[in-house]
């Protein structure tokens, strides 16, 4: 038999006709022939809720309680999703991740899968059973409840299509597919039909929330294809794939805004060995994770200023953090601003296609866009804009790369 292997998102499993809907998808994939496994997030809101509810309790929680609190949402949509299949005369069962086999590290919130364990899949799966499984979580070595960081169910979701060798794992959301940006921001954006590994990581890494970027990851390193797609339709999505697999590389495939970002300086830092790794090593030790970083050297040469992207929730921190680290070198100061977006064009073309930076630079000049910082990669180029510029900065670029005819 061939093994499915679906992903529902929150939204998707929202509601209970929602969740109706979904049974009957999989009851007909069952029909057809196939072995299937459902990996299911919370419903709706619900991991929001929990987390509102617990900070009615307490400001500080225990991380192995707040896991255990949050990965109940998971159950209760596996639970009801069982529950909507046995009603329609499917034989079906829910699975907790750690009965799923799901061995995480031993690190509470954020922890990566380490290992799957198939036997009670197998077992299941055998026994004509849809297996419906809990996503964002698994079990460390202590048996405990781990939850793998925010977004998570997509990477349980590869996870396991890879443990059992399916070759596509189907990632039903609220969108139909990835898009050349995002069709809130620009209307004329186009579907793509497929877009690689590297592109779709870097998408998702620079704010396009479609698919959360640690599954792509898991994809690429187990050679899965991932078809992204609609819950309510039955038209095809897009396919993350190889690159080889693609016809044709445009210089730009995609554009993505990120909104959550905060800009940090630090100003007059000695210019000599040690500098960044003293200020960057005290960010990781807190776990602050740092994005762009650009340096400039003053015209005497003995001094530098830095500045650096965090997402915009760790700003308070990573400044204190800063300022601290400034005080030591004896730099003149700090600085920070909120009010900033990042801008980012993404395509494999790029490397063998010259240009494409002063075609971006061009396109925001004219529409007196100043770039504050930029950094690049080989299929990647990202500004830091004014906030209030960030959706604009994407329109005239989809435009200006003639996006829009993409097919």
């Amino acid at each position: 038999m061939v093994i499915i292997v679906h992903k529902y998102g929150g939204t998707s499993v929202g509601t209970p006709e929602k969740i109706k809907n979904v049974a009957r998808r999989a009851k007909k994939i069952k029909d057809a022939g196939n072995d299937v496994v459902v990996v299911v997030s919370a419903m709706g809101h619900t991991t929001d809720e929990l987390i509102a509810l617990m900070h009615q309790v307490t400001s500080k929680p225990d991380p192995r309680e707040y896991d255990m609190l949050v990965s109940t949402g998971e159950q209760v949509s596996a639970a009801l999703l069982a529950m909507g299949l046995q009603s329609l005369g499917c034989p079906a069962v829910s699975l907790t991740g750690g009965q799923a086999g799901v061995v995480t590290e031993d690190i509470y919130k954020k922890a990566r899968i380490k290992e799957i364990k198939l036997d009670r899949l197998k077992k299941e799966l055998k026994a004509g059973k849809v297996v419906v499984v809990t996503g964002f979580q698994g079990i460390d070595s202590q048996g405990d409840i781990i939850t793998i960081g925010r977004g998570g169910s997509d990477t349980s979701a590869v996870a396991i299509a890879a443990a059992l060798q399916a070759q596509v794992c189907d990632i039903y959301t609220d969108v139909d597919g990835v898009y050349t940006a995002d069709p809130r921001i620009v209307p004329e954006a186009r579907k793509l039909k497929n877009i690689s590994y590297e592109e779709m990581l870097e998408l998702a890494s620079l704010g396009a929330q479609v698919l959360h970027p640690r599954s792509v990851e898991c994809a690429s390193v187990y050679g899965i294809t991932i078809h992204l797609r609609s819950a309510t339709k039955e038209d095809e999505g897009t396919y993350i794939e190889e690159a080889s697999k693609m016809e044709k590389k445009e210089a730009v495939r995609g554009i993505a805004l990120d909104e959550n970002i905060a800009k940090i300086g630090i100003l007059n830092v000695p210019d000599q060995p040690g500098t960044a790794a003293k200020l960057f090593g005290a960010l990781a030790a807190e776990k602050i994770n740092v994005d762009m970083i650009v340096q400039s050297i003053h015209s005497q040469g003995t001094q530098a200023d830095m500045a650096y992207t965090v997402d915009r929730p760790e700003l308070k921190s990573a400044v204190e953090i800063t300022e601290r680290v400034a005080k030591e070198l004896k730099a003149s100061g700090v600085i920070s601003d909120p009010d900033v977006a990042k801008v980012s064009l993404v395509g494999i073309g790029m490397v063998s296609q010259p240009g494409t930076a002063a075609k971006m630079f061009a396109a925001l000049s004219a529409e007196k866009i100043n770039i504050q910082m930029i950094t690049t990669s080989e299929i990647k180029i990202s500004c830091v804009v004014k906030a209030e510029q960030g959706k604009r900065a994407v329109q005239v670029l989809h435009k200006a790369f003639g996006l829009e005819k993409v097919a």
